[in-house]
């Protein structure tokens, strides 16, 4: 099976070719904002050094959030798009679950009474996008966007936790202030379209043309203005 996975969920840009499993090309770039000009030619030179073209395509993926609103409306079109014309299904990957699957293995700390592993990423606001991974990374929690001085109150014990995602840092002063035991595990802190394709083909694939849908945990900061912009009489 060919799979293209993409994301512009975050604060990157990152295209990749996965043939029978195994990765066959790849791009990744920090960028906050120009996700739109960028993704199109990421993903034709991904295609382009695979040896590969759209036509082999047979599946996609993409990350539907939660991230930045712009982001997010960016792939997600792109996918839509894509799938629509190439017919084929198009997998949805969480941005936090693609960090914690990218993430090095947990420590040993069974003893400790450790919770597992906290992605914690940037909101761009004072909240903080979180979802906690038992030791598998199996989800032990929804997706949730939380103030640093709640996060104490998601984890099941007082035991010591490790924590990934670009606002690692963060959360790890706020639950030291709680008294837990924190401490970053020093992976990746945003999506990287090679784990998000990892994680589609290890899973079975939507029906053709099930859309993906997007993980919005607030409303966007853009509003309708009142009476829909129209002048006053």
């Amino acid at each position: 099976m060919n799979l293209l996975a993409f994301d512009t969920a975050t604060s990157g840009c990152s295209a990749a070719a996965l043939r029978d499993g195994a990765l066959a090309a790849s791009q990744a770039r920090a960028m906050t904002r120009g996700q739109s000009e960028s993704l199109m030619p990421m993903i034709d030179d991904v295609l382009a050094a695979a040896g590969l073209t759209y036509g082999d395509l047979d599946a996609l993926a993409v990350t539907v959030g939660p991230g930045a609103f712009t982001g997010l409306r960016i792939g997600l079109a792109a996918a839509r798009g894509l799938a629509l014309a190439l017919n084929i299904p198009c997998a949805a990957v969480t941005t936090l679950e693609a960090v914690a699957k990218a993430q090095p293995p947990l420590p040993d700390r069974v003893a400790d009474g450790a919770a597992g592993l906290l992605v914690a990423l940037d909101s761009k606001r004072e909240d903080l996008y979180v979802q906690l991974f038992d030791r598998d990374l199996a989800p032990m929690t929804d997706p949730a966007a939380v103030m640093p001085d709640a996060l104490a109150g998601l984890l099941p014990g007082g035991g010591a936790i490790s924590v990934a995602g670009d606002a690692a840092g963060t959360a790890c002063d706020a639950l030291a202030a709680a008294g837990i035991a924190a401490h970053a595990t020093g992976g990746p802190g945003v999506p990287d379209a090679v784990v998000v394709g990892e994680i589609a083909i290890g899973r079975d694939l939507p029906p053709v043309g099930q859309a993906p849908g997007p993980i919005y945990l607030r409303p966007p900061d853009a509003v309708r203005p009142k009476d829909g912009g129209r002048l006053r009489p």
